[in-house]
């Protein structure tokens, strides 16, 4: 193989599919980047097994061929070459490889391309077309929700429900729920499926235009998406994803509305005092036409208070502080509508007017 491109550019690539390359394997292929010369392209692979990538640069191609070469060590030699253009080339020995630009001049082992193993193909035949600034968007405001410690595999994910019209993200861990929806153009069957955080957060990474557009296409144990000029092909969880519908209450006995901002700010304030070492429940006391916050621990006690305008009856119900934080600092609304049904009932957060977003916690035990 000999190959000679913009050094810029395929450095740039690289550096993104850098991303999903294995740092610890026992199959070396995958601790590395795929390079295929082919055409006038040169076409660049990276897989650990869960997530895949490709995307491939334009190229002057003198020989045609592929090889693997050490991910983070090709990496770092694109980012520093002097030169506009790099030669990429097979030595004497089928696997060794000369990386020449300008004067600077290295000499890499391969693995030979036999060795990688082939990213799945995943073509449903009706791609699901989301504006990239909206998914970015609604995966931001979900995945901090997802378990990073689970038993049950399936909540590490994040799940897609797509039905006419419509496109919902789910994400739980036992404690809290995060639901985002929004409007798409889209009039095929109804699908789910669950897909790793880590998966779709690379994605959105992946996305860095907000004036483009992902097709996502659905097969039955793989998805894939098309972000730019980039592949993105992720394995599908399997397993049953929690009935999360039961656990939403249908409506609160209590009502309050606050500035989002306002009650962010309390909750850190009141939270000072609040560390790993020193554990305790935020207790929030709504009533008539304010929020009492206040944490005690063996550091010392913590209270404040903020407006807010509540109707219905008083209640004293405790918080984990960081679950309560996450929730409210990715709404992206001045305000918040929180409906409650006593202490021990959690409690929904929810935009003023419409049901774009859901935040559902589950209340912590006081102490008298």
């Amino acid at each position: 193989m000999r190959v000679i491109c913009d050094t810029q550019k395929l450095s740039e690539v690289c550096q993104v599919i850098q991303k999903v390359v294995s740092t610890k394997s026992t199959i070396p292929a995958i601790e590395g980047i795929l390079l295929k010369a082919l055409g006038n392209e040169l076409i660049l692979s990276a897989y650990d097994l869960e997530v895949g990538i490709n995307t491939s640069i334009n190229a002057k191609i003198e020989e045609p061929g592929s090889i693997v070469l050490n991910a983070k060590t090709l990496c770092d030699i694109l980012r520093h070459l002097p030169g506009e253009t790099v030669t990429i080339a097979s030595e004497d020995d089928r696997l060794k490889y000369k990386i020449k630009s300008g004067e600077s001049e290295f000499s890499l082992m391969g693995i030979s391309a036999t060795d990688f193993p082939e990213i799945p193909n995943v073509d449903s035949g009706f791609p699901i077309v989301v504006e990239s600034k909206i998914l970015k968007e609604m995966v931001n405001q979900t995945i901090f929700a997802v378990a990073t410690n689970d038993s049950k595999v399936i909540h590490t994910g994040i799940k897609f429900e797509i039905s006419e019209k419509k496109i919902k993200l789910v994400a739980l861990d036992g404690f809290r729920l995060a639901i985002r929806t929004e409007n798409i153009d889209y009039s095929g069957k109804d699908v789910s499926f669950v897909i790793p955080a880590k998966s779709i957060d690379e994605v959105v990474k992946t996305a860095t235009s907000n004036d483009s557009v992902i097709a996502i296409n659905v097969g039955k144990r793989h998805i894939s998406f098309e972000v730019e000029n980039y592949t993105i092909v992720s394995r599908l969880l399997e397993g049953e994803f929690l009935n999360y519908t039961t656990a939403i209450p249908l409506s609160g006995t209590t009502v309050a509305r606050v500035d989002t901002k306002t009650f962010i700010k309390s909750i850190e304030r009141t939270s000072l005092i609040i560390t790993d070492k020193f554990k305790s429940p935020l207790r929030c006391i709504f009533d008539t036409d304010s929020i009492k916050i206040s944490s005690v621990t063996s550091v010392g006690t913590a209270n404040d208070k903020i407006p807010a305008k509540i109707d219905g009856g008083r209640v004293e119900i405790g918080f984990n502080n960081r679950y309560i934080f996450d929730a409210l600092k990715n709404c992206n609304v001045d305000e918040v509508r929180i409906e409650l049904n006593g202490p021990t009932s959690p409690i929904v957060i929810l935009p003023p007017e419409n049901d774009n977003f859901l935040y559902l916690v589950l209340p912590m035990r006081l102490k008298a």
